[in-house]
């Protein structure tokens, strides 16, 4: 990362790109690239179509669709080294090649019998052969996910099969992070009596660690950097991902239908035009993290409308438990009430009924069972009940620092959990017999109390490159804007330190809560549709 090796995502987008340009082969201008769906979202990520056509790639294809011949023109293949993409890849030289030659670049280390199996079929067809390590998406500056919603079933459903490939998975992915970023970190987990989810996450990703920098460093074990990686589970902050966030990035996700990071909205002349809420887009990425108020001026439209549909009840705020002039609310029923009469959503009315929850650490089954039936999902009650498999309904809410006086607005006093991790952490406050290392800890952890002389601060630039101590935080089973704000709040506040933030996907409310009733249906849970005939 040369002379800022604690840039973050910053020249991840760069280096992509770069990674597209050298996977091209100077010897022929025109070329083919295939992409499985995974690398489609990476390369997405960090240039267009028209800078692969700079760099003499016409044609973008689907790995897994049929596609024709084009024995003129050599192909890159940029895949997961999974067994599926490496079969795909085989059927198409096996029996009759499609294409010229082909060269071929995993986005992480291919396993061996993969790669053997490549060797018979395809070996006098393949040129090139790579391992880039990168099997991750860096969405933003400050936060990736490793791109595959379908964890949060695999790890915390009861029945699930599949759930130490994920996490073997997942740790692989976390590999390639580190070291993509030059970081080899000392790992650290949430220590809990009822999930050991993370702790087995943390010595996986501890132990490939080590085996990637002997052999990256051909034999020579790579020192331990000053930066921490941190697993916690989902159960650690089940408020923050389910409140109503009036925030312009959380609140437009949880309130306008966003797809892949895309908003469609129909222009004055009545055509349907898109915009991309991503890092290229400056104001998006300016406005993002303010306050609903803030942006008014320049989005009224927009405001309007969010506005019109979700109008606050009073000052109360359950997941505070406290009121505006900080008196604590002594019936926290009283202000629940009032929203599960009003003619709200099905959805919003559970999410009440989880803060309430979550504010009392859990109720009678009686009481439940009222709640349920006044939101009306007596069928659908997983909604609810199904929080238990993150151990979250019955468990004691962490003590947390008072907030209340810290933010401007009185509907946005509630503060992620996973600020409270991070400012600890950077302050080295955490104890070890709660948040023990994995194996060692960095032989020079310095949180927020070193500085680099090559260091030169522009303290109003959010782009501003840092060389300090670096603090990578990862959620098992998805991270919400919220949280995702944070790390850029805490970077800002300890200019010494960056906080980089991740998750297996991003959460909104709609798709958690789905996650959650989901957890209890049986793998293959299948329907049949009848078609009518006249």
């Amino acid at each position: 990362m040369g002379e800022s090796p604690a840039c973050g995502f910053q020249d991840i987008f760069d280096i992509l790109l770069l990674l597209c340009v050298c996977m091209c082969d100077p010897v022929v201008f025109l070329q083919i690239m295939i992409l499985d769906s995974f690398t489609t979202q990476l390369l997405s990520l960090c240039c267009k179509m028209s800078d692969l056509m700079a760099e003499g790639i016409t044609i973008v294809e689907d790995l897994f669709k049929s596609r024709e011949p084009v024995l003129e023109m050599k192909a890159v293949y940029f895949m997961s080294p999974t067994a599926k993409c490496v079969d795909a890849f085989i059927n198409d030289f096996k029996l009759k090649p499609k294409y010229k030659a082909a060269y071929v670049y995993f986005t992480d280390y291919c396993p061996d019998d993969l790669f053997s199996k490549m060797k018979v079929f395809c070996a006098k067809h393949i040129k090139v052969c790579k391992e880039i390590n990168m099997s991750f998406l860096p969405l933003e500056a400050q936060v990736f996910t490793c791109g595959n919603p379908g964890t949060f079933r695999s790890i915390y459903s009861p029945q699930s099969s599949d759930r130490g490939q994920t996490l073997e998975t997942l740790a692989d992915q976390l590999v390639t992070l580190c070291a993509t970023l030059d970081e080899y970190p000392g790992v650290r987990y949430k220590k809990d009596s009822t999930l050991d989810y993370a702790k087995i996450l943390a010595e996986l990703v501890d132990n490939k660690l080590a085996r990637h920098y002997e052999l990256d460093d051909n034999g020579k074990k790579k020192e331990k950097t000053q930066a921490q990686l941190i697993i916690v589970d989902r159960a650690f902050d089940s408020v923050s991902p389910i409140l109503h966030e009036l925030t312009y990035q959380a609140m437009a996700y949880d309130l306008i239908p966003i797809k892949n990071d895309a908003y469609k909205f129909k222009a004055k002349d009545g055509s349907e035009k898109e915009a991309l809420l991503n890092e290229s887009d400056e104001l998006w990425v300016k406005l993002r993290h303010l306050h609903i108020a803030e942006v008014t001026e320049q989005i009224p439209k927009l405001v309007k409308e969010i506005s019109a549909n979700k109008k606050p009840t009073d000052g109360k705020d359950l997941a505070v438990g406290s009121d505006v002039e900080g008196q604590k609310v002594k019936d926290p029923m009283r202000t629940l009430l009032p929203v599960l009469l009003n003619p709200h959503s099905t959805h919003d009315k559970i999410r009440a009924v989880l803060l309430y929850i979550f504010g009392l650490n859990g109720t009678t089954e009686e009481n439940l069972t009222k709640l349920i039936q006044h939101v009306k999902i007596e069928g659908e009650s997983e909604y609810i009940t199904n929080w238990k498999e993150l151990g979250v309904p019955i468990i004691s809410s962490p003590s947390r620092r008072d907030r209340s006086q810290e933010e401007r607005y009185n509907l946005s006093r509630w503060v992620p959990v996973i600020k409270d991790l991070m400012e600890d952490a950077i302050e080295n406050k955490l104890d070890t017999r709660d948040w023990p290392y994995q194996s060692e800890c960095p032989s020079a952890w310095n949180g927020s109390r070193a500085v680099s002389a090559r260091q030169k601060h522009k303290p109003s630039s959010q782009d501003d490159h840092r060389t300090g101590s670096r603090l990578i935080v990862f959620i098992l089973g998805g991270v919400c804007h919220s949280e995702m704000r944070c790390a850029y709040e805490v970077t800002q506040a300890n200019k010494s330190c960056e906080v980089i933030i991740g998750s297996s996907h991003i959460l909104t409310p709609t798709s958690l809560l789905e996650g959650i009733r989901d957890l209890s249906k049986k793998p293959m849970d299948t329907f049949t549709i009848v078609e009518e005939t006249a």
